[in-house]
């Protein structure tokens, strides 16, 4: 039988640390394995449980659904860069067969992104009108991993600017709907106006979030509901913006406040006890395998060294359901040449990725 040993520090949170486990069939254990036979690979490193990537979406690029040898180079990238828990947040494509490859990550599915008629990206969507909201939120969801997702607002060309995408009643009736299925909501939202109705209607998730402001901000942490604020996606907002320039300069205007803002809204949630979790908005714009970048940004917004890396790790985890490192636990982790709590840098360069029990990528010391 082979045994992977790990020998260096498991952050089995992020303030606890236990010294050296065993990974045998599949699953870590803190037992010393004994018996004839027994082929250990040993494996030295700080190792923390394999990162999550809360807003990934496989399956997808700018132009719409992709096929699965593309599908299957996006999860690797992510696996790679030590995401093995991915919430992929809508995806056009059917990637159920990823479940079947004990190569790729985790994905926890959204569905198919719910979407006002003509108000969202092209080929991305199921686009309806309000009164179908709440038999396609039900749909969805019983074809999703226990999530929904609806597009909260979008630019509306007749006024030129973001606006909500659905009537409260709507809303109220859509999350029913999804709930009555045992599905959480999260809702991509860039302004400030779509938010005191997600938050009325019972929304689980906000996705951006870049318009919380004061009062929705309290609310949210009141109420307990995450953010996703998907920063690295923030950052093209002044290209987005400067598309924009002559047909729709109020949008323009409110996009570069919203990316003016960004960091004083993420730090102003997280102190006031929002929950905060990290995702990358891989799969549209950019390019799959930037968890590391996001942590960064998280940081660099004003969360502290271990909270930023919390959001993509322990806590994360444990939001989505599923265990870190734990005695049984499945041995998804990654491994750093130093401990990241003190250095996100490390968090860019795995040593070594282990996904269900195998070795995937990285050295090994013996």
């Amino acid at each position: 039988m082979t045994v992977i040993r790990l020998t260096g520090p498991l952050l089995t949170g992020p303030d606890e640390v236990r010294d050296g486990a065993w990974v045998i069939g599949g699953r870590i254990t803190f037992e010393r394995p004994t018996g004839p036979g027994l082929d250990q690979t040993l494996v030295d490193g700080w190792v923390l449980p394999g990162l999550v990537d809360a807003h990934s979406h496989v399956g997808l690029d700018g132009q719409g659904a992709v096929d699965a040898a593309t599908s299957e180079q996006q999860a690797l990238a992510d696996r790679d860069a030590g995401a093995l828990l991915l919430r992929d947040a809508g995806s056009p494509a059917d990637t159920r067969w990823i479940d079947d490859r004990d190569d790729l990550p985790v994905v926890v599915r959204a569905g198919r992104h719910i979407a006002r008629t003509r108000r969202y990206l092209r080929h991305y969507a199921h686009e309806i009108e309000p009164e179908q909201l709440p038999a396609t939120m039900a749909a969805q969801a019983r074809l999703g991993d226990g999530w929904v997702k609806i597009v909260g607002d979008w630019i509306d060309r007749s006024t030129g600017d973001l606006a909500p995408c659905w009537p409260l009643d709507a809303l109220r009736a859509g999350m029913a709907a999804a709930h009555a299925e045992g599905a959480r909501v999260t809702a991509h939202c860039f302004g400030e106006e779509c938010l005191p109705d997600l938050l009325t209607a019972g929304i689980d998730c906000v996705e951006h979030a870049t318009g919380l402001d004061d009062h929705t901000r309290t609310r949210a942490a009141s109420a307990g509901v995450p953010i996703v604020p998907t920063l690295i996606n923030i950052a093209t907002f002044p290209e987005i913006a400067e598309r924009a320039r002559e047909k729709f300069p109020r949008y323009r205007t409110h996009m570069l406040d919203l990316h003016r803002r960004r960091y004083e809204r993420v730090s102003a949630a997280y102190h006031e006890g929002v929950p905060v979790f990290c995702g990358t908005d891989a799969g549209g714009s950019l390019p799959h395998g930037l968890v590391a970048s996001e942590v960064a940004e998280l940081h660099a917004a004003g969360l502290p060294r271990v909270a930023a890396l919390d959001a993509a790790c322990w806590s994360a985890r444990r939001w989505l359901g599923r265990p870190a490192l734990a005695e049984g636990a499945p041995a998804d982790l990654v491994v750093y040449e130093a401990d990241p709590r003190t250095d996100l840098r490390v968090v860019s360069t795995p040593q070594v990725v282990v996904l269900r029990g195998a070795l995937t990528s990285g050295r090994m010391v013996g």
